[in-house]
């Protein structure tokens, strides 16, 4: 089996307002992280788990797709020997760690590691 899709993220100017969007068009249940500015949205009826979150200093709003991988490190060589390119670096966050990268056609991808893992 290939790897699957385990997150997703929905990165605004104003998390509260998109919050606000999606539980009311989509009846998603949301829960406030306390140590950051981030929403999860809980996974139901055999859906994946994601989060709503605000944009970084200079990044524009978007949506992006995590996979899960092994390793964070070999995922994203082998992406740039396909004609990806890296965009960031693998960084520990709840869960895990993740990192990104762009595709041959600029889309943003995630990776992930560790979620949904037992400790």
């Amino acid at each position: 089996m290939g790897n699957p899709v385990i997150w997703f993220e929905v990165i605004g100017k104003d998390r509260e307002a998109l919050k606000s969007f999606y539980t009311s068009l989509f009846d998603w249940k949301t829960n406030d992280l306390a140590e950051m500015p981030y929403t999860i949205v809980d996974a139901e009826e055999g859906g994946i788990s994601g989060g709503i979150g605000p944009t970084p200093d200079g990044v524009e709003p978007h949506v992006t797709f995590y996979v899960g991988v092994d390793d964070l490190e070999a995922a994203l060589s082998k992406a740039e020997s396909l004609g990806g390119r890296r965009v960031t670096e693998p960084m520990d966050v709840p869960n895990g760690q993740i990192a990104h990268f762009v595709d041959p056609e600029g889309h943003v991808i995630g990776i992930a590691t560790g979620f949904g893992e037992s400790d």
